[in-house]
């Protein structure tokens, strides 16, 4: 690939894989470009699971998702939101950035008193932001899988209930929000393999005020 648009235009969501697995190399740049992800105040509330097991995807598909790519996948990656922000986990946090940059947590408070405010929400309101923030580390992951000339298939429409059982995520205070199978396209069994890809036109996207 010689640059991003390029490698945008070559990505679309695949409907069959082969089943063929991607380099390790490859698998871990796309999970340094999920890692590096930008989300709100860089809190980061979200875990991505990462699933090779046959097995495992195996008892996905049959309980959550009965989508090809599941099994056909190299690698499964599960975005699972947290369930709610804590005091904990804010603290945590802070005590991350005063390692990370040398610097005093005393020095931090300002900031801290400012995440604070997100514990004076509701645990709704908090789950659907941290949803929003695994969203933007999905593009990027897309975007990376594309660069790197690995196929992503970004999923909704499993059961969340049946897929956070299968992988016991409440009791981590975690919810699976979206899916990205990783690996290869099947050109002789997906009939979008070769097709045109469709996008409204820059004039209708886009308005400049």
């Amino acid at each position: 690939m010689n640059n991003l648009i390029d490698s945008l235009n070559w990505r679309y969501a695949v409907k069959q894989m082969n089943g063929n697995v991607i380099p390790t190399e490859k698998l871990d740049a796309i999970l340094e470009a999920i890692q590096l992800s930008p989300s709100s105040m860089g809190l980061q509330p979200y875990t991505v699971l990462v699933i090779d097991n046959p097995g495992i995807k195996e008892n996905i598909f049959n309980n959550a998702a009965m989508q090809p790519q599941i099994k056909q996948s190299s690698h499964l990656l599960v975005f699972a939101a947290w369930e709610s922000v804590t005091a904990e986990s804010i603290a945590n946090y802070i005590q991350l950035i005063a390692e990370t940059r040398s610097i005093s947590i005393d020095s931090l408070a300002p900031f801290q008193n400012a995440l604070g405010g997100i514990l004076a929400r509701s645990e709704e309101v908090n789950f659907d932001w941290s949803a929003r923030q695994a969203y933007i580390a999905l593009g990027i992951g897309m975007a990376a899988a594309a660069e790197q000339g690995i196929d992503a298939t970004p999923m909704e429409g499993f059961n969340s209930d049946k897929l956070d059982e299968v992988l016991g995520l409440k009791a981590k205070g975690l919810k699976s929000v979206v899916l990205l199978a990783l690996g290869y396209r099947d050109t002789e069994k997906d009939h979008l393999a070769e097709a045109k890809k469709v996008r409204r036109a820059k004039e209708e996207l886009f308005v400049t005020i």
